[in-house]
């Protein structure tokens, strides 16, 4: 029987999942790839194949786990497989450069950015600034080494000072700093490669924007406390003509499921600065909205897999 395959590496991203699948009895099997082998002289079974591999998947001691996985899609997609967020997909997803240089392809703006290896030539970089910068890691997730700095005097105390984190690819990207006049950005989120809804993210606690539900109840680097559950909030009727380029870029990118993270600075010019293809969503903020992020996801797998049969 052809299943829905779902890739992974987190069980408590994936709970909300499970429960949309069993409300529409949909067969699925998951693929928990923080280890494993892969023979290759085999043919993969039938069926839809749902990558939710994350670049953040290091930090949870499955250092190798993207590696894996992108074997794993490349066996996939050889034999013709079904794949939501293919393999280009997953590159996307464990380096911003290669996001960036993309979503700029598509007409799309992004913070002014250099990637920059070893500590000298991460200050070297940060001179090319003017006013606040930020850093942050090419392959991160969860807000993964993101600093805010005045000027130079305070990166070189943190570069070379014991609280710096060294990036897992060996990249730190040192970025404009964006100014919005209110500390919210907004993430839209694309299924099946139509956008679905955007949600304001509040961050006056911190650039740690991770909306899973399993974020705001136990994970160290996703901000927990009192004010969570306001911290996200479904916008109505939100639109905005950038959605169109986002849908060209994904469609390009191999990327079916996906948040886009976006700010706009006080002169109103947006911003575009993150892509998650391993999206999650709050569920409080869904329910005050009406909607489900996981179940649409469920309800699209459904129909792919129903084109199979």
């Amino acid at each position: 029987m052809k299943k829905i395959y779902v890739i992974h590496e987190n069980d408590e991203w994936v709970v909300p999942l499970r429960i949309e699948f069993e409300k529409l009895n949909l067969p699925y099997e998951e693929w928990f790839l923080n280890k494993g082998t892969l023979d290759l002289s085999q043919a993969p079974p039938e069926g839809v194949f749902y990558n939710r591999m994350s670049a953040s998947s290091h930090t949870r001691d499955h250092r190798y786990a993207a590696e894996f996985t992108g074997a794993v899609l490349s066996w996939l997609e050889a034999h013709g497989r079904r794949v939501v967020n293919n393999s280009n997909a997953l590159k996307l997803e464990v380096s911003k450069v290669a996001q960036y240089v993309s979503l700029n392809t598509f007409g799309i703006r992004t913070p002014k950015t250099i990637a920059a290896v070893g500590k000298e030539e991460i200050i070297k970089a940060a001179k090319e600034f003017q006013g606040d910068f930020i850093t942050k890691h090419n392959r991160a997730g969860k807000g993964l080494g993101v600093q805010k700095f005045a000027n130079i005097e305070a990166l070189e105390k943190y570069v070379y000072g014991s609280d710096f984190e060294e990036p897992v690819d060996g990249i730190t990207l040192i970025q404009q700093y964006i100014d919005s006049p209110s500390p919210f950005i907004v993430r839209n989120e694309f299924i099946g490669g139509k956008y679905y809804y955007s949600v304001q993210v509040n961050t006056s606690e911190g650039f740690q924007l991770c909306p899973a539900d399993a974020c705001q109840i136990g994970d160290a680097f996703c901000p927990v406390g009192e004010s969570v559950t306001s911290k996200f909030t479904v916008l109505e009727n939100f639109e905005n003509p950038i959605f169109e380029k986002y849908q060209k870029f994904l469609a390009a990118n191999g990327i079916e499921i996906a948040g886009i993270e976006m700010i706009t600075d006080r002169e109103g010019q947006i911003y575009t600065y993150d892509v998650n293809t391993n999206t999650n969503y709050n569920s409080e903020a869904e329910r005050k909205a009406g909607v489900s992020g996981m179940g649409a996801i469920a309800k699209f797998l459904g129909e792919e897999l129903g084109k199979l049969q």
